[in-house]
């Protein structure tokens, strides 16, 4: 029988800043509607809600003298070392995020150069045959990092990829608007190998749509809901209701599509590692998931969709990594993923963008 590439993870790693935030810290905040209305509510009933509907008790703020391509860095050391590898042996470095390395002191976007680039240099890597470059492309950029490597490997152009997501979103959220509290901070990485096998291992397959016709602003950058502030800062906004909806209407059918094109039936699935920033909102799309393959809710497997954002919230590129990496590390209660098992990962965010692929665990 012939042998056949396929790309195959073989080292991850992950950082969680240490500094906690919960949401009782928000109580003193000031929070204004998207006219600029402050909101009659008390803080303690806005916060109940908002704990209410996403599942968001905690999340992680980076140490003030770190950024973005620091905490890519910290991951990807330890990505490496999972992995057992030399870093010189590395082809490609894809760093995923969306505002790069915005300092706490400094709220403007820094891409010059690339994280990429800076995590190369952290990481001391000598090797011009090196290649490290940017992947913006909102909450989905890991995995269509993991797409782009994917690619690469099959080719032949690269043996081995590191591939990270890192975002800091706590250093542009509108401390006004009652969306801040979903954001957080974090890194993800994992090195992903070639592997020749007679059988189909590592990324089965993948598929992306990008929704800029109609949907492009749903997510954008905007001035602070308090407009009498005189800030002229930029923060990240979102429709969240009309966001909801995309999500709920596009990252069902592109998974059910994805395991298609592979004849792969939904109960074959062991776990769905799905991008977070709503509880609530992931809980629905995997039940309509499964009701595209006329499976009940109440029938839904239990335990298939581990979830993180009570304790990390919403840190972007990052949430996909990060949940790889602690199910792998035991770090999840009563998760594990095994040789033969079959995972899918997807996300979806700003451009819109949705994004999945399939894996085969070794």
């Amino acid at each position: 029988m012939n042998l056949n590439t396929y790309s195959t993870i073989i080292g991850s790693g992950s950082f969680i800043p240490k500094n906690i935030i919960k949401n009782s810290d928000f109580l003193n905040n000031e929070f204004y509607d998207t006219e600029g209305v402050k909101i009659p509510k008390s803080n303690e009933e806005i916060v109940a809600k908002f704990q209410e509907i996403t599942e968001i008790e905690e999340r992680r703020y980076a140490d003030k003298d770190h950024v973005a391509s620091d905490l890519g860095f910290f991951a990807a050391e330890l990505a490496i070392e999972n992995a057992q590898i030399d870093k010189e042996t590395l082809d490609y470095i894809i760093v995923a995020h969306n505002f790069g390395d915005v300092k706490s002191t400094i709220h403007k976007v820094d891409i010059v150069p690339s994280l990429a680039a800076r995590v190369k240099a952290k990481l001391q890597i000598e090797n011009p045959y090196c290649i490290a470059y940017d992947l913006p492309f909102g909450c989905p950029g890991w995995i269509q990092g993991m797409i782009q490597a994917d690619y690469f490997i099959k080719s032949g152009d690269a043996k081995r990829v590191l591939v990270i997501g890192s975002e800091t979103l706590s250093r542009i959220s509108d401390p006004h608007d009652i969306d801040s509290m979903i954001y957080s901070d974090g890194a993800g990485a994992v090195i992903l190998e070639a592997k020749e096998s007679v059988t189909p291992v590592g990324i089965l397959t993948h598929k992306t749509r990008s929704d800029t016709f109609e949907h492009a602003e749903l997510l954008n950058m905007g001035h602070t809901y308090h407009k009498t502030k005189g800030d002229d800062r930029i923060y990240i906004k979102m429709n969240g209701r009309k966001l909801y909806n995309y999500a709920l209407t596009y990252v069902p059918q592109l998974v059910k599509d994805t395991l298609d094109k592979i004849e792969l039936p939904i109960s074959k699935i062991s776990k769905v590692l799905i991008h977070q920033a709503n509880a609530k909102m992931d809980d629905a799309i995997l039940n309509r998931l499964f009701k595209l393959y006329n499976v009940k809710t109440q029938d839904v497997p239990k335990n298939v969709m581990p979830m993180t954002i009570a304790k990390l919230g919403n840190n972007s590129v990052a949430t996909v990594p990060v949940l790889y990496d602690m199910i792998m590390r035991g770090q999840m209660e009563n998760h594990s993923m095994n040789s033969g098992e079959y995972i899918v990962f997807t996300s979806v965010g700003a451009g819109m963008n949705v994004n999945a692929f399939i894996y085969k665990m070794p």
